[in-house]
């Protein structure tokens, strides 16, 4: 197969996976982004790169996010939210983070492919993206490697979670671009 042929299945297998998620979770993390004081986003690997990029584009909407290990990141509260990216959901690191998010009552979103994980049964609200996990290894899901299909899924899911955000509170690029960096 030449290149532009793997793209196209790439898209192929990312509108196939994307037509079979929920929408009614997608929208109840998006009214919690809004209840939220701040909001923390983790994951292992390239689910952690996509959670940076999500981050990135709350603020760009006027939210207060943080990545959880970073320098900077402050304490976490009641009235906080952690949104966890997880394909397996089993990463030990975090399942510490989802239950000390959820002693503290701060709010949990999982975003995974596994509903019936270890961090699933925490999570007030959890968004299943019907991908291959990087273990399943050749499971007829997805011609990419690993986790692939899941971390592309988890990127263009949290870039709609941004549209809605932005659709409910009337927000437009010009306002985004306002937030962007400019020491570059």
């Amino acid at each position: 197969m030449q290149t532009i042929a793997y793209t196209k299945e790439i898209l192929a297998e990312l509108s196939r996976t994307i037509e079979r998620m929920d929408d009614a979770e997608a929208e109840k993390l998006v009214d919690g982004m809004q209840r939220a004081n701040k909001i923390f986003v983790a994951g292992s690997g390239r689910s952690g790169l996509m959670a940076k990029a999500f981050a990135m584009r709350m603020m760009h909407v006027g939210l207060d996010p943080y990545v959880v290990g970073e320098t900077i990141t402050p304490n976490l509260e009641a009235n906080d939210m952690l949104i966890i990216g997880s394909g397996s959901g089993e990463t030990k690191s975090l399942l510490s983070m989802a239950e000390k998010a959820t002693s503290i009552g701060a709010s949990l979103a999982l975003v995974t492919t596994n509903p019936t994980s270890v961090i699933a049964p925490l999570a007030a609200i959890m968004i299943e993206i019907p991908a291959q996990a990087k273990a399943e290894g050749t499971s007829g899901k997805s011609i990419q490697p690993m986790g692939s299909l899941y971390e592309q899924s988890l990127l263009l899911f949290y870039d709609s979670i941004i549209l809605r955000f932005m659709e409910k509170k009337e927000l437009h690029n010009d306002t985004m671009y306002g937030r962007h960096a400019n020491l570059e």
